[in-house]
């Protein structure tokens, strides 16, 4: 059984609608990542499972009921914000009791979850200390402690990282994908950043103008794009999408058919030749330190090529790119959506 189903949930205020017609469920146990550029409606999707939006149209299915006017207290979620949302006055103990006091849990259960909840995420030595006293990624981690002190089956995260530099990003990616393994939860986790969606989800939920773009496993989302968009928007840097008759492809593509598709390639199947391949110019580089990427320009068309080591772009120079067919992807000009019936020739 799916812990969370929508069934053709939309929010419509006015004349706008915020989120059209989303459809997808999460079975239970699954991290769940809603991805998607600002304003695509992850973070409203997000809030009408949460109870805390209304839901304008369709159904919303927790555990096999029908939760879509449900309170949010009758949903029992835990809920991870993005500014943390913790009480000042009041030290960690206690904003991560918080919940526990107002439903009256007695005090055993408390301390006793209390115990367990401060050591799984590193709290131990900070129980007394006021939220004005912690860093960025000891707020963070009594914001968790307090979501995961409840023990509701599903918790639902609205871009909890975002306030983090570089550096604690990554490390607490790793450590809240690593607890709710341990914790065997469902989690919805809303972000932006492509990078915690395809290293911490089993699913990927992809948005664009709210609706649901692909969903897939991190992989699939990579390796096969459904639309252009999804082409573009997963992968740093993003694929190439290559109009064939603007860069002389013409002849690898179908007969009186190029006019109708765009060649996607990712930059790292792209290599450079001095003999080989399509006639280019490079014009920039970007150095990476293991890698550098590559600005290579093809009358107007610029093509971004990911090659090891560093390279340095002084002035234009002359070169030539090479791929292999099974690293082409093909789509449908018009429609932006991927068509897997056109073949086309490396290069």
């Amino acid at each position: 059984m799916s812990a969370i189903e929508l069934q053709s949930i939309s929010k419509i205020w006015g004349a706008t609608t915020a989120v059209d017609n989303v459809s997808f469920s999460i079975d239970q146990g699954t991290f769940a990542v809603l991805l998607g550029p600002s304003g695509c409606g992850k973070s409203t999707s997000l809030r009408m499972i949460s109870g805390l939006e209304e839901i304008s149209q369709g159904k919303l299915i927790i555990d096999g009921k029908d939760m879509t006017t449900a309170s949010p207290a009758e949903r029992h979620l835990s809920m991870v914000f993005q500014n943390y949302a913790l009480f000042p006055h009041l030290n960690v103990e206690e904003n991560i009791l918080f919940g526990l006091k107002v439903r009256k849990t007695p005090r055993h259960l408390q301390n006793e979850r209390l115990s367990k909840v401060a050591q799984q995420v590193g709290l131990e030595q900070l129980l007394d200390r006021k939220p004005a006293q912690l860093s960025g990624g000891q707020r963070q981690r009594v914001a968790l402690a307090r979501a995961i002190i409840a023990e509701n089956p599903i918790c639902l995260m609205d871009e909890p990282l975002s306030n983090l530099d570089a550096k604690l990003r990554h490390i607490m990616r790793v450590e809240i994908r690593a607890l709710q393994q341990r914790l065997g939860m469902t989690v919805i986790y809303v972000t932006h950043d492509q990078a915690e969606a395809m290293s911490m989800a089993d699913k990927v939920i992809l948005m664009c103008n709210g609706k649901v773009e692909q969903e897939g496993t991190p992989e699939e989302l990579y390796n096969k794009p459904a639309t252009t968009f999804a082409a573009a928007f997963i992968g740093t840097p993003p694929m190439n999408l290559i109009d064939p008759i603007a860069c002389n492809l013409g002849k690898t593509m179908p007969q009186n058919g190029q006019d109708e598709f765009l060649i996607g390639i990712r930059p790292e199947d792209i290599t450079l030749s001095d003999t080989k391949g399509l006639k280019a110019e490079l014009v920039s580089a970007d150095y990476l330190g293991a890698d550098t990427v590559v600005t290579a320009r093809i009358n107007d068309q610029e093509i971004l090529v990911r090659t090891p080591g560093k390279v340095t772009i002084a002035e234009p120079v002359s070169t030539r790119l090479q791929w292999h067919e099974e690293a082409v992807h093909i789509f449908d000009k018009s429609t932006g959506k991927r068509n897997d019936k056109v073949k086309v020739q490396s290069f």
